[in-house]
């Protein structure tokens, strides 16, 4: 121990203790030199044709394919690009391993709006209008734009050490793949299975697409909020004659936080597990505190939430009575005025009551105004009940009452084309207000259906990418159904 103590002394007398330590000798360097060591292992990757020889040592053994879920051709690789990648090289190369012929094809999503907005921002830049750009120069640049980033993301890819068919992946924007999607298309049409319907989406009129859920994010915004009488105008004639004296002269309201979408509804909904009430206006008309709720106004409302509709319609607490109870079953005999009756020419259907798992009385009036093109619930609620409506001749076809742009169009009368003074527009191009609510409140007044109006600052969806609020908008669009038989 002396002599080894003796052999790691240093000049000033010290003892250098690394020198004590007995450790296996390697080549490998000290420091892994990832940087210059990473493109080595590719270029020796390469020149064996690694992939090449995978393919031919595993000739004729059973097949494991993993075709890629395609990122994005629009920039950069990104810490989620990176877990993807090397979680599928694990699952290939492990399957490899265990006697497959273990194959991973990488794809590229060439299409849609993450693409096109890079082109558009480039022209923002540059004060250039898409709109003025010819469609097939404008799409040219997109494919030339994702071919760039394709190569790039190729050889990211490649340096985070996955292995694949890379030479040549499936790329959506394909000559060859459009053609087979366009074919195997045809053949839902062959068979009787693609059929053109609707269906209400998050719809950005800023960037002039369609936004998936993931692509939306909420933020803070001041909606105007309105309380809205709907006319109970019949009674079925298989519902009991007395409901005929107790609900004449009375009016279901709704609270919603869209006044745009009224021109949209077809419906309103309610629960049979809410408590609901016939209440009557007694207060006088004050002209020194107007309000549009008058003596002998008969109001179908939630128990739970009839104090709080009062107050918002400035009726005082002593202002109005509670004349009877109303149960789920009374709805389903009823049928009510649309609030836009004989504007423009139009609204004069019957609206139905139907009833919603959807409907609460935690806030509104315990009713829910169902407009199916600009909401998923109301939609599906809508073809819940659609083989009934049909039965009592009703007409459920959805409207199409805004266009991509944002104006109404014909389906809304009164607030279309042909409206004084041109369409109403829900928002502009700029993600600003229009002039929608306005105009639909107005009228909502001028016909005396307006019980009270206010603001309400909520969370509401805006696009990610512009920041900018969405609508939801009932859109035309190709489907295959595989619920019927085809006949062999």
């Amino acid at each position: 121990m002396a002599d080894i103590m003796s052999d790691t002394k240093i000049p000033d007398g010290t003892v250098d203790y690394s020198r004590t330590l007995f450790l296996p000798e390697t080549d490998f360097p000290m420091r892994a030199g990832l940087p210059k060591a990473e493109p080595e292992w590719i270029a020796k990757w390469d020149a064996m044709d690694l992939y090449g020889t995978l393919r031919k040592a595993s000739a004729g053994r059973p097949k494991y394919v993993l075709h890629d879920g395609p990122p994005y051709a629009n920039g950069h690789l990104h810490i989620g690009h990176a877990l993807n990648k090397i979680l599928k090289d694990v699952v290939t190369r492990s399957f490899q391993m265990r006697g497959y012929d273990s194959n991973y094809v990488p794809g590229w999503d060439c299409h849609g709006l993450p693409i096109e907005w890079k082109i558009e921002e480039q022209y923002r830049a540059r004060g250039k209008n898409k709109d003025e750009v010819p469609v097939n120069e404008f799409r040219q640049e997109c494919r030339d734009f994702a071919a760039h980033w394709v190569s790039v993301q190729s050889e990211e890819f490649r340096r985070l050490g996955v292995e694949g068919d890379f030479k040549d992946p499936y790329l959506t924007m394909a000559y060859g793949a459009e053609a087979v999607i366009a074919g195997e298309l045809l053949k839902f049409a062959m068979s009787g299975q693609l059929y053109r319907g609707s269906k209400p989406i998050m719809w950005s009129v800023v960037e002039k697409t369609a936004l998936a859920e993931a692509e939306v994010e909420y933020d803070d915004y001041e909606s105007d909020t309105v309380w809205v009488k709907f006319p109970v105008t019949a009674i079925a004639t298989s519902g009991p004659p007395e409901l005929r004296a107790k609900y004449e002269g009375a009016a279901v309201v709704i609270w919603t936080t869209t006044p745009w979408t009224i021109p949209g509804n077809r419906a309103v909904a309610f629960s049979d597990r809410i408590a609901y009430g016939l209440y009557e206006v007694t207060a006088s008309d004050d002209a020194e505190n107007p309000r549009w709720a008058k003596q002998g106004d008969r109001l179908i409302l939630a128990d739970a939430l009839a104090t709080d509709v009062f107050a918002k319609a400035r009726v005082p607490d002593d202002g109005y009575i509670r004349a009877a109870s109303c149960i789920g079953l009374d709805f389903t005999h009823m049928s009510l005025d649309h609030p836009l009756k004989s504007l423009g020419g139009g609204y004069e259907f019957s609206v139905p009551l139907l009833a919603g798992d959807h409907v609460t009385d935690e806030a509104g009036t315990g009713f829910v105004h169902t407009a199916p093109g600009h909401g998923r619930e109301d939609f599906d609620a809508w073809m819940a009940a659609r083989r009934d409506l049909e039965a009592r001749g009703i007409d459920t076809a959805i409207p199409f009452t805004v266009d991509d742009d944002g104006f109404y169009t014909r389906d809304a009368p009164g607030f279309g084309p042909d409206a004084e003074g041109g369409p109403a527009r829900v928002i502009d191009d700029k993600g600003k207000k229009g002039d929608a609510n306005k105009r639909v409140i107005a009228a909502l007044i001028d016909r005396g259906n307006l019980l009270a109006r206010g603001r309400l600052k909520h969370q509401y969806p805006h696009s990610w990418r512009s920041k900018k609020p969405v609508i939801f908008r009932n859109t035309p669009q190709w489907f295959v159904h595989m619920d019927k038989d085809l006949g062999g």
